[in-house]
């Protein structure tokens, strides 16, 4: 398959060999301000570590406004559980796979790593003809929006905006949802596990995962909720003991592995099994086009002497079934939208004596998002749990008389001889902060097709990076006046 175009394809290889974590993004900060040097373009670099590198207009085009290019640094670092990386220090691995690019047994990195490689590609191409251009290149984007959070005022000049970080070839987007994420606190004590019983290792695995915004509505199942169904349905028909949970990881990814351990009486150890079988049947029936590589074990290991005591560990089993998981409430004014959601994201044990579980909210409507917020500090109020909503950050309200959307439109059409769809997504911009930022400016939001993101199945359409290319180029060439 011939990557085109040759230079976005260059710096996304480049890209990959620098390791990028959410909040550890100072390798790829120092990469970015090394290739400025290198091209002899500005550079600046906020006390966030944000950087913006600019270009002059070419000859011609001086009276056009700059247009700012998107992208965020950080990338998720999920992994499948046989791939033995440090996301830290190690490169990402790809492959060629058909039309589609991936990696080996991680998140391929293009959400936005492809992003960051167009606008250096834009940045350094001869040909193209252009504006002033400014590239603003965001931190910690995945975990929490703070690069874009931290920017002020003046940073940027540009007068509008092309956010390089969507996931759906010939769909443009104009606004975004509003999200926050709570955490929850068990504290618990540990209790004498009796000398009669034995311990299993309850796991849920290579579930399909995916986004938990732009996949919430797929229907695929979430690992920390199935395995509280099982819990919960021994936990009331036998005497059980919960040992540990862990399941989880992101915020914005739904959990795709998720495993206990529990100690139950000896004498109904092959009745628990029986069951957990019968349920893993019952798991794999109800997902059965969702979830295809599901994998249920339960394998007998060595019985510690304590567990979690057993008011905790019931009030925790029982709230995690209670709480609300997925789609909340549907768009009442776009058909299929989902308007309100929230993501199960991870269930932790970080020290002796407490149990940490973060859900992630989203929505389009503040009040429902609040509303919903208010279920789910409810839901673990009422089980002893202390319960911290953090502050979150905006949705990004669509502008009907966008200018940069009708020029984006109309050169997609020319293009392309077919109309964009032009629509919401239910996940996180950085547009929403940036509107708070930037009242006026102008935004839009478009990229090659990604599928899987936020887990190990992450892939990228190679066809479509140059179509997004000639999209992005066409844009530039025509920026209105100022």
């Amino acid at each position: 398959m011939e990557l085109k175009p040759q230079a976005v394809f260059d710096y996304f290889a480049q890209i990959n060999k620098v390791p990028r974590p959410s909040k550890h993004e100072e390798k790829i900060i120092e990469f970015l301000q090394q290739f400025a040097k290198a091209n002899n373009l500005d550079c600046r670099t906020d006390e966030a570590g944000n950087v913006l590198i600019s270009k002059g207009a070419t000859p011609g085009m001086e009276n056009r406004a700059t247009i700012v290019l998107q992208a965020h640094m950080d990338m998720v670092c999920e992994k499948t559980s046989d791939r033995n990386i440090d996301f830290t220090t190690d490169p990402i691995e790809t492959y060629i796979d058909g039309e589609w690019m991936r990696a080996k047994g991680t998140t391929l990195g293009a959400d936005d790593g492809i992003g960051i490689a167009m606008a250096m590609a834009a940045l350094t191409d001869p040909t193209l003809k252009h504006g002033p251009i400014e590239c603003l290149f965001t931190r910690d984007e995945e975990t929490g929006l703070t690069g874009a959070e931290a920017i002020q005022p003046g940073f940027m000049t540009g007068k509008y905006l092309i956010n390089l970080d969507s996931e759906d070839e010939g769909e443009i987007f104009i606004g975004c949802a509003g999200g926050v994420n709570t955490d929850i606190d068990f504290e618990y004590f540990a209790q004498d596990i009796p000398e009669d019983y034995v311990a299993l290792r309850v796991v849920v695995d290579k579930l399909t995962g995916g986004h938990s915004g732009d996949d919430i509505n797929k229907n695929r199942a979430n690992a920390n909720k199935v395995l509280a169904r099982f819990l919960y349905n021994i936990q009331n028909q036998y005497d059980m003991n919960l040992v540990s949970i862990d399941g989880g990881n992101l915020h914005n990814a739904i959990p795709r592995h998720a495993e206990a351990v529990i100690a139950v009486p000896e004498s109904v150890k092959h009745e628990v099994r029986s069951q957990f079988n019968l349920f893993a049947a019952d798991i794999r029936d109800e997902y059965h086009a969702t979830e295809p590589n599901a994998e249920f074990t339960m394998e007998s290991v060595e019985r510690p002497d304590t567990a979690i005591d057993d008011i905790t560990a019931t009030s925790l089993i029982n709230a995690l079934n209670a709480v609300q998981n997925g789609v909340f409430e549907w768009s009442q004014d776009i058909p299929g939208f989902v308007e309100t959601s929230s993501n199960l994201a991870s269930v932790k044990m970080p020290e002796e004596g407490r149990i940490k579980i973060v859900i992630s909210q989203r929505s389009s409507t503040k009040s429902q998002l609040d509303a919903l917020c208010n279920t789910i500090a409810a839901t673990f109020s009422l089980a002893g749990a202390d319960v911290l909503i953090h502050e979150g950050y905006p949705g990004w309200k669509p502008n009907p008389n966008s200018v940069i959307l009708n020029l984006a439109v109309d050169k997609y059409k020319a293009l392309f001889g077919k109309e964009p769809k032009v629509r919401a997504i239910h996940a996180g911009l950085e547009c929403g902060l940036f509107s708070e930022k930037y009242p006026h400016m102008d935004m839009i939001s478009f990229g090659p097709t990604l599928r899987g993101v936020h887990s190990p199945d992450e892939c990228l359409h190679i066809p479509t990076v140059d179509m997004v290319w000639r999209h992005m180029v066409a844009i530039l060439e025509d920026a209105p006046s100022e």
